[in-house]
Order: structure tokens, then sequence, then C-alpha cells
């Protein structure tokens, strides 16, 4: 995976604190597994089964971590602007459908949070309106089927 992660700063902050505590529970499963391995046959122990599964779990989670850290690009929010929409945008958009209008901004997959109204730039709603402009009416394709949106503004 040689592909680049783009992120913006506070998300690349995010992750290397998550992988500052994943790091910090190495030492805590370390010692029960240890304290597992002192209780006697392995075979049949399942506190050391379930201590070398949760440090597999663990060893897994930074490993993802470190390859995302490592393939992150901040995104150059000075370059954002609104004439068309990109990621990093917010982006009002009314369901021509049912009249619906919802704001969302694109963010990197990383850091999406629906709750948040923040969605992912590689998302079917994203890539439907990504590059158009104020007025654009686009068809998207989602799993309930092709919806029209119509962009009604965009802003930093």
């Amino acid at each position: 995976m040689s592909e680049f992660i783009y992120v913006t700063e506070e998300g690349l902050q995010k992750m290397k604190e998550e992988l500052d505590l994943l790091r910090n529970e190495r030492p805590a499963i370390a010692r029960l597994i240890s304290e597992a391995r002192d209780k006697g046959d392995l075979t049949e122990n399942a506190e050391y089964s379930a201590a070398k599964e949760a440090q597999g779990m663990l060893e897994m989670k930074i490993a993802r971590l470190e390859d995302q850290v490592a393939r992150s690009r901040i995104i150059d929010s000075s370059r954002i602007n609104t004439k068309t929409v990109q990621i990093l945008n917010r982006v009002r958009i009314r369901n021509r459908a049912n009249g619906t209008v919802m704001e969302y901004q694109l963010v990197p997959e990383t850091e999406a949070n629906l709750k948040e109204g923040k969605i992912a730039a590689t998302s079917p709603i994203a890539q439907g309106i990504m590059g158009k402009k104020v007025g654009d009416v686009v068809q998207v394709r989602v799993p309930a089927g092709i919806i029209p949106f119509e962009i009604e503004e965009i802003s930093i």
C-alpha cells in the first residue's frame, strides 16, 4: 500500500495520539502474558491464550496506524477555494426529490463522522458533487438508488 492518505493537521494529530496510547498498552499486555505463563501448562491456560490474542490485536492496530501515519500527507487548507466543491469544503445540498437540505464537510476518509456532519470524500455523495459549482444539479448513485442533488452553497 503505497497510496497516500490525505488528512488535515488535526486528523494526523489524532492518529499520532491514538498510536501513542496503543504503544503504551504494550507493557500491560506483556505483564498479563507473563502472569498467565507463571500459572503452568500453557496448552490449557485460557488466560494465556486471551492475553496472546489481545497482544496480537494490539500489534495489528499499531501496525495499521503506523502505516497510515507514514502514508499521510497534510492537505494545504490555504489552497482550498469555494468555486467548486473540493475536499475540506462545507457544502449545502438540497435533495430535489424531497426538498431535504443537508450540509456536509468533505473530509479524508479517516476523519469522517456523520454525527459531526463530516463525510468522507470517497463516499458516493461526495464523489457525485466533487468538482461541481453552486447551482449545479447532479445525479448521485447511492445504495437506495439515484438521487438528484442541487448544490446550494460552498464554503470553507
